[in-house]
């Protein structure tokens, strides 16, 4: 008993240093509000944003956003993922390219994508997508590629279809690299939505945290960044538990 309540409260520890540390800091007068915001006022403005309804509606437009861009690109990484570990014609003619575009960071395609589409949506999508897209592609063949020749021997002895030897057998031998694909690919495209609506964006988290910057309104500031840490970390947990829940006879 006492030792799972410390593996408990352990986690905790580190958060609650630093918050400490933030209230001794913020006390005295080195610091004005405008440089280091005292804790008091970071909860008063995430009070206010929540009275007004301005957080609710920032917060759906970023997690619609994330929500849809996630789906396409995890979904079209998922389908080419497969292709490239199953076709000998895709490896050679898509390969080289998928390999050395996956090296870019997401990061590094804001300012083409700006001037592509602009900034609306389509351009916060896209960047979503892509950042989803790498991830998945890449877990999905790598799961492919090591499935047991003797397994698709099998398959090919029964002569099961192409849609059976999809859902009877790579599908189900890849669910747990793919998910680990799937939880990268989610983080990492969340992470660059937020970066996007600081560059470009009428609303979302990202928008909120510079409004705030441009207005000295640090407090509010702040108040997008512990959300932006803490809902990462929300999706995170969330395909973690869904992998232990799908994948029970794994190891986590």
């Amino acid at each position: 008993m006492r030792s799972t309540l410390q593996q408990r409260l352990l986690p905790l520890l580190v958060p609650g240093l630093i918050l400490a540390t933030w209230f001794a800091v913020t006390s005295g007068d080195d610091f004005t509000a405008q440089v280091l915001v005292p804790p008091a006022a970071v909860l008063d403005s995430f009070n206010e944003l929540l009275a007004s309804g301005e957080l609710a509606d920032h917060l759906r437009a970023s997690l619609s956003r994330l929500l849809l861009g996630f789906g396409i690109g995890s979904g079209l990484g998922l389908g080419f993922g497969i292709l490239l570990a199953r076709s000998a014609l895709v490896n050679a003619f898509a390969g080289p390219f998928f390999q050395a575009v996956r090296q870019v960071p997401s990061i590094a395609f804001l300012p083409m994508l700006i001037l592509l589409l602009g900034v609306d949506e389509g351009f916060k999508l896209a960047i979503v997508a892509k950042a989803a897209f790498f991830p998945v592609a890449l877990a999905t063949h790598d799961a492919v590629k090591g499935i047991s020749k003797g397994w698709l021997e099998v398959a090919a002895i029964y002569r099961l279809s192409p849609l059976r030897v999809l859902f009877r057998l790579i599908l189900p031998a890849t669910v747990p690299p793919v998910l680990t694909g799937l939880r990268l690919g989610l983080t990492r495209a969340w992470i660059v939505l937020v970066a996007a609506e600081l560059m470009a964006a009428e609303n979302g988290i990202g928008q909120m945290m510079e409004m705030g910057r441009q207005m000295f309104r640090i407090d509010t500031v702040m108040v997008g960044v512990a959300l932006t840490g803490l809902i990462g970390f929300a999706l995170d947990q969330g395909v973690r538990l869904a992998e232990r829940r799908l994948v029970r006879w794994k190891t986590v």
